[in-house]
């Protein structure tokens, strides 16, 4: 199951997802797993077919969050996303 999609489309199918779900939000954090899940729905794939795109889903937050798209909360704070382990949440940057 650790075997990543191989779709040209992937990239872009799960940066849209993350940034659909956060704007859908509106506010609030989402878990990577949201993402992953809500990916695996859409294509039709099974019900343990989401874990396959977590990694995707965490790599692409992480280069979100560098471009400043995201951040990535670890216990409820900004993490670096270059250096960071454990559970984490994903939410759009504020503006205050």
């Amino acid at each position: 199951m650790s075997e990543e999609p191989h779709d040209s489309r992937a990239p872009d199918l799960v940066e849209s997802t993350i940034l659909g779900l956060l704007a859908q939000r509106a506010g609030k954090t989402i878990c990577p797993t949201d993402a992953a899940k809500a990916i695996a729905s859409e294509r039709g794939e099974d019900d343990l077919a989401w874990r396959r795109w977590l990694s995707p889903v965490r790599n692409t937050a992480k280069g979100l969050a560098r471009q400043g798209r995201l951040v990535i909360y670890r216990k409820g704070k900004p993490a670096d996303p270059d250096d960071f382990r454990g559970v984490i949440r994903l939410g759009l940057p504020r503006s205050d």
